[in-house]
């Protein structure tokens, strides 16, 4: 008797320990809002108008641009779990491959067309060709891009984060425009040391 009754104590700390792991996120909060310590809390520091920069008459970016609308940027975010980001794309221009550490990305194509994909963790591929209105899911922490492969017409889309900080890591910018050793990136892609520092002043 005492041997299921520890088998069932053992499922049950497994099920809060998987519970507990599915809960990740943000941190809840004990208050309505955070606000920096010296804020004046009224209307104005609810909106954000970081977007207008996208409206005529302005002119968009000749490279992809992340508009960002996070903590950063927009302090009342802080304790809300939410995040948000404007995406110009020109044509047959890429936002290269990358992950989202703290949040999934919910993206919404308002115009053009765009090839989106990630890659799980068993390395398996998941690629769609969206056009505008579609909304497609890239999972948490999972490398993912957007490519406009259109040459003649830009794309623009929206995304939604579920983390204030959902965070950015830039694959290309992380291996090859950092302080990694150049011998360990040869290695690791089985090249050698002379197209690692060519790969790395094309970003530098």
């Amino acid at each position: 008797m005492s041997s299921t009754i520890s088998k069932v104590l053992t499922l049950i700390i497994f099920a809060f320990t998987i519970m507990q792991i599915t809960l990740a996120g943000d941190p809840d909060i004990l208050t309505d809002f955070i606000a920096p310590v010296g804020t004046t809390v009224d209307s104005t520091f609810f909106t954000f108008t970081g977007f207008r920069a996208l409206l005529p008459p302005n002119t968009l970016p000749s490279t992809f641009k992340a508009f960002k609308a996070s903590k950063a940027e927009f302090p009342a975010l802080d304790g809300q779990s939410v995040s948000y980001a404007a995406l110009a794309y020109p044509p047959g221009t890429i936002n290269p491959p990358h992950t989202h550490p703290r949040s999934a990305e919910l993206l919404f194509l308002a115009t053009g067309s765009l090839k989106v994909g990630f890659v799980d963790t068993t390395n398996k591929l998941f690629t769609q060709t969206l056009q505008a209105g579609d909304i497609f899911v890239f999972p948490k922490g999972l490398v993912h891009f957007q490519l406009n492969s259109d040459t003649q017409k830009p794309a623009f889309a929206f995304s939604a984060f579920g983390s204030a900080n959902a965070g950015t890591v830039s694959l290309p910018s992380t291996l090859f425009n950092t302080s990694i050793d150049d011998n360990v990136l040869a290695l690791a892609f089985k090249t050698n040391v002379s197209t690692i520092q060519t790969l790395k002043k094309g970003l530098a």
